[in-house]
């Protein structure tokens, strides 16, 4: 008989087999590895310290968040707000449907992966505690390993509305998780001055 344990480990590693088929590459530590596995490892890792007492459901949640992504481009989705808002949602779905079929693979029952699929979309954010956890997670590996790249490609305004964006997505507990993050000196500046206006 397959421990829960067990159960969780074949199937995040599932999950990274999937995200390990993504043709886009990202360099971590100089080496270049698929980005959507790159992304699940570290929604993972930064899980395992804002929360180290996640469930089970969580845990699944953020390893799949970005599952199989590059099969749904943003460039499918009219151009504009209505457009990324609409690719956005769906987003979710897809990640849901795709994670959902490897979790039933796995013998998960019916009400474990529909919480996961409430996550992916969202459902209750700043109401159910997970999500919102899922949510804080979300905004912290942005924050650690994607502010930096999006400062080279948009203008100080730009990044500082995305900065106080993401900050309103957040609880208390993940601006305390954030302002404790070891940003390079001008990220750091650049959220001390995000979050001063």
């Amino acid at each position: 008989m397959m421990t829960n344990d067990s159960r969780l480990e074949r199937t995040l590693a599932a999950f990274d087999a999937s995200n390990a088929e993504d043709p886009n590459q990202e360099l971590d530590r100089g080496q270049p590895q698929p980005k959507e596995w790159l992304y699940g490892r570290r929604m993972s890792e930064t899980l395992a310290t804002f929360k180290p007492d996640a469930s089970e459901a969580l845990q699944l949640a953020a390893r799949c968040q970005h599952i199989r992504r590059w099969e749904s481009p943003r460039s499918d989705y009219p151009d504009g707000r209505a457009g990324y808002k609409k690719w956005r949602s769906q987003l979710a779905l897809f990640h849901g449907k795709v994670a959902g079929e490897i979790m039933a693979e796995h013998g998960y029952d019916e009400a474990t992966i529909a919480r996961v699929k409430d996550m992916l979309i969202k459902r209750n954010l700043k109401r159910d505690p997970e999500v919102q956890a899922l949510e804080d997670v979300i905004c912290l590996v942005f924050l650690s390993y994607y502010l930096e790249d999006f400062a080279q490609k948009h203008d100080e305004g730009k990044l500082i509305d995305i900065i106080q964006k993401t900050w309103r997505k957040m609880s208390e507990e993940g601006h305390e998780a954030a302002l404790k993050l070891p940003l390079s000196d001008p990220m750091a500046q650049l959220v001390k001055k995000a979050l001063s206006e």
